[in-house]
Formats: C-alpha cells, structure tokens, sequence
C-alpha cells in the first residue's frame, strides 16, 4: 500500500490481520492438541473468512486510492465501477 491509501483501510486490514493470526495460532494448537478435526476446520475457516477480509480491504483502498484518479467519469459514475468490481470480487472467492 502506497500513501495514496487512505489510513482507515490500512487500519481495518491492519486489524484484520491480527485476528486472522489469532485464528491461525488457535489452529496450530488444536492441531498440537489433537483437537476434534471439525472444530479445527472451522477455526480454519475462520482464518481463510479474515484473510479474504483483508483482500476486500486492500483491494477497495487501492481502488480509492488509485485507479479511482485514472477512470473518467463522474464521480458517482466512478463509486458505480469501483462498487461494481469489489462485489465481483466478493463473489469470486
């Protein structure tokens, strides 16, 4: 991320990160532990549902950020695409 970014992005990605490690370090212990396996998926699970948080945070921040100041249009036009293409890429993972 480039400082063009707005800081509330970085942030929420930021956080998201942190508890995507916490998921994953409780994953490492179930595992260590011998833990009920459908319990570990779901911590798994959880690791992955943060980790694709951080996706969407990172990819609207760099559509706000950059590629919001290359596309012409006005600016709800603008909003239009960049809304358009997160929930694409809300659907693809």
């Amino acid at each position: 991320m480039t400082g063009k970014h707005d800081n509330d992005f970085r942030t929420q990605a930021l956080q998201r990160i942190k508890i995507a490690q916490g998921h994953l370090e409780k994953v490492r212990s179930m595992i260590e532990e011998d833990a009920y396996c459908p319990d570990v998926i779901h911590q798994s699970q959880a690791v992955q549902a943060a980790l694709s948080k951080v996706d969407e945070l990172v990819l609207h921040g760099h559509l706000h950020g950059c590629v919001i100041h290359d596309i012409h249009g006005t600016k709800n036009e603008k909003e239009k695409l960049v809304s358009e293409i997160v929930e694409l890429f809300k659907k693809n993972k």
